[in-house]
Protein backbone atom coordinates (compact mmCIF):
# COMPACT_ATOMS: atom_id res chain seq x y z
CA UNK A 1 0.00 0.00 0.00
CA UNK A 2 1.43 3.35 -1.06
CA UNK A 3 0.03 6.69 0.15
CA UNK A 4 1.61 10.07 -0.60
CA UNK A 5 4.85 8.41 -1.69
CA UNK A 6 5.19 6.20 1.42
CA UNK A 7 4.85 2.43 1.23
CA UNK A 8 3.36 0.48 4.13
CA UNK A 9 3.86 -3.28 4.05
CA UNK A 10 1.67 -5.92 5.76
CA UNK A 11 2.48 -6.02 9.47
CA UNK A 12 3.72 -2.40 9.53
CA UNK A 13 2.32 0.76 11.09
CA UNK A 14 3.42 4.17 9.84
CA UNK A 15 2.42 7.80 10.17
CA UNK A 16 2.45 9.52 6.81
CA UNK A 17 2.59 13.31 6.86
CA UNK A 18 0.95 14.21 3.58
CA UNK A 19 1.79 17.77 2.58
CA UNK A 20 -1.13 19.57 0.97
CA UNK A 21 -0.06 23.18 0.60
CA UNK A 22 1.87 26.06 2.09
CA UNK A 23 0.44 29.13 3.80
CA UNK A 24 1.57 32.64 2.81
CA UNK A 25 3.89 32.50 5.84
CA UNK A 26 5.58 29.44 4.26
CA UNK A 27 4.09 27.27 6.99
CA UNK A 28 3.38 23.85 5.49
CA UNK A 29 -0.03 22.22 5.89
CA UNK A 30 0.54 18.52 6.52
CA UNK A 31 -2.17 15.95 7.21
CA UNK A 32 -1.03 13.04 9.42
CA UNK A 33 -2.34 9.70 8.16
CA UNK A 34 -1.80 6.69 10.45
CA UNK A 35 -1.80 3.39 8.59
CA UNK A 36 -1.84 0.12 10.54
CA UNK A 37 -1.65 -3.16 8.63
CA UNK A 38 -2.10 -6.71 9.83
CA UNK A 39 -0.07 -9.52 8.30
CA UNK A 40 -3.38 -11.26 7.61
CA UNK A 41 -5.33 -10.16 4.55
CA UNK A 42 -8.65 -8.47 5.15
CA UNK A 43 -10.67 -5.32 4.50
CA UNK A 44 -9.30 -1.79 4.59
CA UNK A 45 -11.22 0.62 6.80
CA UNK A 46 -10.94 4.42 6.70
CA UNK A 47 -11.49 6.10 10.09
CA UNK A 48 -11.62 9.88 9.75
CA UNK A 49 -12.44 12.99 11.77
CA UNK A 50 -12.12 16.72 11.36
CA UNK A 51 -13.48 17.07 7.83
CA UNK A 52 -14.89 20.29 9.24
CA UNK A 53 -12.31 22.05 11.40
CA UNK A 54 -14.70 23.06 14.19
CA UNK A 55 -16.15 19.56 14.67
CA UNK A 56 -13.99 18.47 17.57
CA UNK A 57 -15.83 15.33 18.70
CA UNK A 58 -14.76 13.48 15.57
CA UNK A 59 -11.12 14.42 16.14
CA UNK A 60 -11.34 13.09 19.70
CA UNK A 61 -12.99 9.84 18.60
CA UNK A 62 -10.21 9.01 16.14
CA UNK A 63 -7.56 10.15 18.65
CA UNK A 64 -8.90 7.67 21.22
CA UNK A 65 -8.99 4.90 18.63
CA UNK A 66 -5.27 5.43 18.01
CA UNK A 67 -4.18 6.06 21.62
CA UNK A 68 -5.84 2.85 22.85
CA UNK A 69 -4.46 0.82 19.97
CA UNK A 70 -7.91 0.00 18.59
CA UNK A 71 -6.62 0.86 15.13
CA UNK A 72 -4.37 -2.22 15.14
CA UNK A 73 -6.51 -4.76 13.26
CA UNK A 74 -6.48 -8.55 13.60
CA UNK A 75 -6.94 -8.70 9.84
CA UNK A 76 -6.74 -6.14 7.09
CA UNK A 77 -5.79 -2.48 7.40
CA UNK A 78 -6.97 0.70 9.08
CA UNK A 79 -6.25 4.15 7.70
CA UNK A 80 -6.83 6.73 10.43
CA UNK A 81 -7.02 10.46 9.75
CA UNK A 82 -7.81 12.19 13.07
CA UNK A 83 -7.85 15.71 11.60
CA UNK A 84 -8.36 16.29 7.90
CA UNK A 85 -9.03 20.04 7.94
CA UNK A 86 -5.88 21.40 9.59
CA UNK A 87 -6.55 24.94 8.35
CA UNK A 88 -10.10 25.04 9.71
CA UNK A 89 -9.04 23.52 13.02
CA UNK A 90 -6.55 26.25 13.87
CA UNK A 91 -9.02 28.94 12.77
CA UNK A 92 -12.03 27.45 14.65
CA UNK A 93 -13.70 27.22 11.26
CA UNK A 94 -15.88 24.66 9.52
CA UNK A 95 -14.33 25.37 6.13
CA UNK A 96 -10.97 25.75 4.44
CA UNK A 97 -10.67 29.46 3.63
CA UNK A 98 -14.11 29.98 2.00
CA UNK A 99 -14.92 26.43 0.87
CA UNK A 100 -16.27 23.21 2.38
CA UNK A 101 -14.09 20.16 1.75
CA UNK A 102 -17.19 17.96 1.79
CA UNK A 103 -18.60 19.85 -1.18
CA UNK A 104 -15.34 19.78 -3.15
CA UNK A 105 -14.90 16.16 -4.27
CA UNK A 106 -13.26 14.74 -6.30
CA UNK A 107 -11.10 17.83 -5.97
CA UNK A 108 -8.23 19.17 -8.00
CA UNK A 109 -4.49 19.36 -7.44
CA UNK A 110 -4.48 22.93 -8.74
CA UNK A 111 -7.83 24.06 -7.31
CA UNK A 112 -8.76 25.78 -4.05
CA UNK A 113 -7.21 24.58 -0.79
CA UNK A 114 -10.40 22.62 -0.02
CA UNK A 115 -10.22 21.09 -3.48
CA UNK A 116 -6.59 20.10 -2.94
CA UNK A 117 -7.47 18.29 0.30
CA UNK A 118 -10.36 16.50 -1.46
CA UNK A 119 -7.99 15.55 -4.27
CA UNK A 120 -5.56 13.97 -1.80
CA UNK A 121 -8.31 11.76 -0.38
CA UNK A 122 -9.69 10.90 -3.81
CA UNK A 123 -6.34 9.96 -5.33
CA UNK A 124 -4.26 8.65 -2.42
CA UNK A 125 -6.71 7.13 0.06
CA UNK A 126 -10.05 6.13 -1.48
CA UNK A 127 -8.53 3.67 -3.99
CA UNK A 128 -7.18 1.59 -1.09
CA UNK A 129 -10.26 1.36 1.12
CA UNK A 130 -13.29 -0.92 1.18
CA UNK A 131 -15.27 0.85 3.90
CA UNK A 132 -15.09 3.98 6.00
CA UNK A 133 -16.61 5.88 8.90
CA UNK A 134 -16.47 9.67 8.68
CA UNK A 135 -17.04 11.29 12.09
CA UNK A 136 -18.91 14.61 12.27
CA UNK A 137 -20.88 16.81 14.68
CA UNK A 138 -23.70 19.28 14.17
CA UNK A 139 -22.71 22.70 12.84
CA UNK A 140 -23.77 26.21 13.85
CA UNK A 141 -24.75 25.28 17.42
CA UNK A 142 -26.85 22.32 16.26
CA UNK A 143 -26.51 19.46 18.74
CA UNK A 144 -26.97 16.12 16.97
CA UNK A 145 -27.99 13.07 18.95
CA UNK A 146 -25.46 10.32 18.07
CA UNK A 147 -26.59 8.86 14.75
CA UNK A 148 -25.43 7.16 11.57
CA UNK A 149 -26.37 8.49 8.15
CA UNK A 150 -26.21 6.29 5.06
CA UNK A 151 -27.98 5.37 1.83
CA UNK A 152 -29.89 2.41 3.22
CA UNK A 153 -31.08 1.16 -0.18
CA UNK A 154 -27.52 -0.16 -0.62
CA UNK A 155 -27.33 -3.43 1.37
CA UNK A 156 -23.73 -3.04 2.62
CA UNK A 157 -24.55 0.41 4.00
CA UNK A 158 -27.48 -0.97 5.99
CA UNK A 159 -25.34 -3.90 7.15
CA UNK A 160 -22.52 -1.69 8.45
CA UNK A 161 -24.88 0.88 9.96
CA UNK A 162 -26.69 -1.90 11.81
CA UNK A 163 -23.34 -3.24 13.04
CA UNK A 164 -22.44 0.23 14.36
CA UNK A 165 -25.67 -0.05 16.39
CA UNK A 166 -26.51 3.58 17.23
CA UNK A 167 -29.92 4.58 18.54
CA UNK A 168 -30.73 6.27 15.22
CA UNK A 169 -29.87 5.26 11.66
CA UNK A 170 -31.00 7.86 9.14
CA UNK A 171 -31.68 7.05 5.51
CA UNK A 172 -29.77 9.96 3.96
CA UNK A 173 -29.35 10.63 0.26
CA UNK A 174 -25.95 11.48 -1.19
CA UNK A 175 -25.01 15.14 -1.45
CA UNK A 176 -23.27 16.45 -4.55
CA UNK A 177 -19.48 16.58 -4.39
CA UNK A 178 -19.41 14.88 -0.96
CA UNK A 179 -16.95 12.23 0.19
CA UNK A 180 -19.75 9.68 0.52
CA UNK A 181 -20.94 10.20 -3.04
CA UNK A 182 -17.42 10.20 -4.48
CA UNK A 183 -16.58 6.94 -2.69
CA UNK A 184 -19.80 5.31 -3.90
CA UNK A 185 -18.80 5.82 -7.53
CA UNK A 186 -16.14 3.13 -7.10
CA UNK A 187 -18.21 0.88 -4.84
CA UNK A 188 -16.79 2.09 -1.53
CA UNK A 189 -19.16 2.30 1.45
CA UNK A 190 -18.72 5.20 3.88
CA UNK A 191 -20.94 5.82 6.90
CA UNK A 192 -21.31 9.32 8.31
CA UNK A 193 -21.51 9.56 12.10
CA UNK A 194 -23.01 12.68 13.66
CA UNK A 195 -22.76 13.38 17.38
CA UNK A 196 -22.76 16.57 19.48
CA UNK A 197 -22.14 20.10 18.26
CA UNK A 198 -19.26 22.11 16.83
CA UNK A 199 -16.55 23.49 19.15
CA UNK A 200 -17.85 21.38 22.05
CA UNK A 201 -16.57 18.06 23.39
CA UNK A 202 -19.45 15.84 24.46
CA UNK A 203 -18.44 12.65 26.27
CA UNK A 204 -21.54 10.70 25.30
CA UNK A 205 -21.08 11.47 21.60
CA UNK A 206 -17.39 10.51 21.75
CA UNK A 207 -18.02 7.29 23.70
CA UNK A 208 -20.77 6.19 21.32
CA UNK A 209 -18.59 6.95 18.32
CA UNK A 210 -15.69 4.86 19.64
CA UNK A 211 -17.92 1.97 20.68
CA UNK A 212 -19.80 1.95 17.39
CA UNK A 213 -16.59 1.84 15.38
CA UNK A 214 -15.35 -1.11 17.44
CA UNK A 215 -18.60 -2.94 16.71
CA UNK A 216 -18.10 -2.32 12.98
CA UNK A 217 -14.53 -3.63 13.21
CA UNK A 218 -15.74 -6.75 15.02
CA UNK A 219 -18.38 -7.27 12.35
CA UNK A 220 -15.67 -7.08 9.67
CA UNK A 221 -13.45 -9.53 11.57
CA UNK A 222 -10.88 -6.86 12.41
CA UNK A 223 -11.50 -7.12 16.17
CA UNK A 224 -12.41 -10.06 18.38
CA UNK A 225 -14.33 -8.02 20.96
CA UNK A 226 -16.48 -4.88 21.03
CA UNK A 227 -18.88 -3.20 23.46
CA UNK A 228 -22.45 -4.49 23.45
CA UNK A 229 -25.23 -2.43 21.90
CA UNK A 230 -26.82 -0.24 24.59
CA UNK A 231 -30.13 0.77 22.97
CA UNK A 232 -32.54 -0.46 20.36
CA UNK A 233 -31.82 0.94 16.90
CA UNK A 234 -34.52 3.05 15.25
CA UNK A 235 -34.33 3.51 11.48
CA UNK A 236 -35.40 7.01 10.43
CA UNK A 237 -36.91 7.11 6.96
CA UNK A 238 -37.52 10.87 6.66
CA UNK A 239 -36.74 14.00 8.65
CA UNK A 240 -38.22 17.47 9.02
CA UNK A 241 -37.01 20.69 10.63
CA UNK A 242 -39.22 22.69 12.97
CA UNK A 243 -38.47 26.32 12.16
CA UNK A 244 -39.04 29.41 14.25
CA UNK A 245 -42.17 31.40 13.45
CA UNK A 246 -40.87 34.48 15.23
CA UNK A 247 -37.62 36.15 16.29
CA UNK A 248 -36.59 36.13 19.93
CA UNK A 249 -35.22 33.80 22.59
CA UNK A 250 -35.88 30.09 22.18
CA UNK A 251 -36.61 27.94 25.24
CA UNK A 252 -36.66 24.22 24.42
CA UNK A 253 -38.75 21.84 26.54
CA UNK A 254 -37.16 18.68 25.07
CA UNK A 255 -33.68 17.33 24.47
CA UNK A 256 -32.14 15.32 21.60
CA UNK A 257 -33.08 11.65 21.60
CA UNK A 258 -36.56 12.13 23.04
CA UNK A 259 -39.79 11.08 21.34
CA UNK A 260 -42.52 13.64 20.68
CA UNK A 261 -46.11 13.62 19.45
CA UNK A 262 -47.65 15.91 16.83
CA UNK A 263 -49.20 18.98 18.44
CA UNK A 264 -47.07 18.85 21.60
CA UNK A 265 -45.65 22.20 22.72
CA UNK A 266 -41.91 21.61 22.36
CA UNK A 267 -40.64 25.09 23.16
CA UNK A 268 -41.31 28.76 23.54
CA UNK A 269 -40.18 31.84 21.61
CA UNK A 270 -40.09 34.89 23.88
CA UNK A 271 -39.60 38.54 23.03
CA UNK A 272 -36.47 39.86 24.77
CA UNK A 273 -38.39 42.93 25.99
CA UNK A 274 -41.27 40.93 27.44
CA UNK A 275 -43.71 41.80 24.65
CA UNK A 276 -44.74 38.24 23.65
CA UNK A 277 -44.44 34.50 24.26
CA UNK A 278 -44.99 32.29 21.25
CA UNK A 279 -45.42 28.49 21.76
CA UNK A 280 -43.81 26.15 19.23
CA UNK A 281 -45.68 22.92 18.53
CA UNK A 282 -44.41 19.69 16.94
CA UNK A 283 -45.65 19.52 13.32
CA UNK A 284 -45.23 15.74 13.22
CA UNK A 285 -44.70 12.80 15.57
CA UNK A 286 -41.23 11.31 15.76
CA UNK A 287 -37.87 11.40 17.50
CA UNK A 288 -35.70 14.46 18.13
CA UNK A 289 -32.43 13.80 16.30
CA UNK A 290 -31.01 17.32 16.70
CA UNK A 291 -31.73 20.60 18.44
CA UNK A 292 -30.49 24.17 18.08
CA UNK A 293 -28.60 25.23 21.20
CA UNK A 294 -28.42 28.88 20.16
CA UNK A 295 -31.05 30.70 22.27
CA UNK A 296 -31.19 33.77 20.01
CA UNK A 297 -33.17 32.97 16.87
CA UNK A 298 -34.63 34.74 13.87
CA UNK A 299 -37.82 33.88 12.07
CA UNK A 300 -37.21 30.80 9.93
CA UNK A 301 -34.21 29.51 11.93
CA UNK A 302 -33.99 25.74 12.41
CA UNK A 303 -34.97 24.83 15.98
CA UNK A 304 -35.44 21.08 16.08
CA UNK A 305 -34.79 18.19 13.68
CA UNK A 306 -37.47 15.52 13.91
CA UNK A 307 -37.00 12.02 12.51
CA UNK A 308 -39.92 9.82 11.45
CA UNK A 309 -39.28 6.04 11.81
CA UNK A 310 -39.99 3.50 9.09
Amino acid sequence: MKIAGTTVEPGEEKQIDAQIAQLPTRTPIEIPIIVSRSKVKGPTLLVMGGMHGDEINGVEIVRRIIVHGYNKPAIGTTICIPLLNIYGFIHFSRQVTDKDINRSFPGSKSGSLASQVAHLLSEEVLPHIDYGVDFHTGGARINNYPQIRAMLDIPINLELATAFAPKFIINAAYRDKSLRKEASKSGKSILVYEGGESLRLRKNAVDQGVNGLLRVMKHLGMKEEAPEQTSKTIIIEKTSWLRSKAAGLYHSFFRPGEEITKGTTVGLITGPFGEYEFPMKAPISGHIIAINNNPVVNRGDALMHIGVPR
